[in-house]
């Protein structure tokens, strides 16, 4: 079994000491969908919410997010991420968000590709529950991360 490297030999928390690993690009992308009434997708997808559009809202909160990571998840690095990238797929009863992050550094975005696409799929259900209280967030999780020591790893691989 892989060693837990948030934990220290006495078992306590712990942040992760990076400071020898070298720099290297990393990205990681993650996806999540929130399923919804008919009359919600179509407000949402025309941007006729009574809040507003709430894809662009969905983007922005998502993007704000993963650059607060390192607040709300307590022992991520607060990392100086190069570039955010939260996008938005219709389904027939559902919106598909995707979010990617990536930076040079020592250590990975996989908690800022998935805290943006949780967060985008909160805006979008905040947005969204005048019309349908009853929408679904679903099925987040990490698709692909690159860089670092581990490589490439993609989900189903």
């Amino acid at each position: 079994m892989a060693k837990l490297t948030h934990l220290d030999d006495h078992g306590a928390a712990r942040m992760v000491d990076v400071g020898a690993k070298p720099e290297t690009a990393r990205s990681a992308t993650a996806e999540g969908r929130i399923r919804m009434a008919h009359a919600a997708l179509e407000a949402i997808m025309a941007g006729s919410t009574a809040k507003g559009d709430a894809l662009a809202t969905a983007r922005i909160a998502g993007i704000m997010a993963a650059k607060k990571t390192g607040e709300l998840i307590p022992l991520c690095h607060p990392l100086g991420l190069e570039s955010v990238r939260v996008d938005f797929t219709r389904e027939s009863d559902a919106i598909l968000v995707t979010a990617t992050a990536s930076l040079t550094g020592k250590t990975g975005v996989e908690m800022e590709a998935m805290t943006a696409a949780s967060v985008a799929l909160l805006t979008l259900y905040d947005m969204g529950k005048a019309i349908d209280r009853g929408m679904m967030i679903e099925g987040v999780r990490l698709l692909e991360k690159t860089g670092g020591k581990s490589g490439t790893w993609r989900a189903g691989d």
